[in-house]
């Protein structure tokens, strides 16, 4: 997938909480708009961080999973 991204976090080895939490501070830190790539690697955050956007009100572009990595694009609210 081909986007324009602001911000990248990448989570890779981190279990939860820790994704979500550090999630939290990039998108404290971006403005609104700002596009926000997330590498995970933690299975949990395929519930996770789709609740935090809604929950938040970030808009959840894409999600997908390639090469046993899961990739968000959240764009900030």
């Amino acid at each position: 997938m081909s986007m324009e991204v602001d911000k990248s976090l990448d989570a890779t080895g981190l279990l939860c909480p820790e994704p979500v939490m550090m999630l939290h501070n990039v998108v404290r830190d971006a403005v609104c708009g700002d596009v926000i790539e997330v590498i995970a690697t933690d299975p949990s955050t395929t519930r996770d961080i789709p609740k935090f956007c809604d929950f938040l009100g970030h808009e959840l572009l894409a999600q997908e999973e390639r090469e046993r990595k899961y990739f968000y694009y959240i764009r900030k609210g």
